[in-house]
């Protein structure tokens, strides 16, 4: 009888030790998810200040340079699906139809959103201070961050509501998308 009391108590301060050490277990790896969801709002956080900051930059650069300042903030497909966007239809060298645009386009963008035959994040061709009137994180995903931006013109007492994709490539935020309604 003795000895099944004591075997008894073995088996039970033996349990007690285990529950101890999955506890153990469970901690550094709930500290860890807690770092990378921090890390990553931190990072989103890097992201949108960079895209307000790089917007208000854009429209307040000297227009003649307007197209190298647009390179420096936006991916290289980015930029070329922009710029085919823009020149839909027009006479100049290397200009598609819509057609040709959206068959180039569909596989990587939303070419219904494109902005096409308007510029880059406004579709009015003068403005006269463009500033960011909100730009609220919409989502995030392991590879990049979406933010809905509405810009303000107090000169035009004009609002311009878009979706903008943001990126991170060789350690740089980049823009990636820009959904634009076209003006009716």
């Amino acid at each position: 009888m003795k000895r099944t009391i004591i075997a008894s108590l073995f088996l039970i301060i033996g349990c007690k030790e285990e529950k101890k050490e999955i506890k153990t277990v469970t901690e550094p790896q709930q500290t860890a998810e807690k770092a990378l969801q921090d890390n990553q709002s931190n990072e989103a956080e890097d992201a949108k200040k960079w895209l307000e900051r790089s917007i208000v930059d854009y429209f307040k650069a000297d227009i003649g340079i307007g197209e190298k300042n647009l390179q420096k903030i936006t991916t290289k497909d980015y930029f070329d699906y922009k710029t085919d966007a823009t020149n839909v239809d027009l006479d100049v060298d290397g200009s598609l139809t819509e057609k040709e645009f959206q068959n180039k386009w569909k596989s990587k963008f939303d070419t219904s959103k494109a902005g096409i035959g308007i510029g880059f994040l406004i579709p009015a061709q003068d403005w006269i201070n463009i500033e960011v009137e909100s730009c609220d994180l919409k989502s995030s995903t392991k590879d990049g961050y979406i933010f809905n931006v509405v810009l303000r013109d107090d000169g035009y007492k004009a609002h311009y509501p878009s979706v903008i994709k943001v990126i991170k490539e060789n350690g740089s935020f980049l823009i990636a998308d820009v959904l634009q309604d076209e003006p009716k």
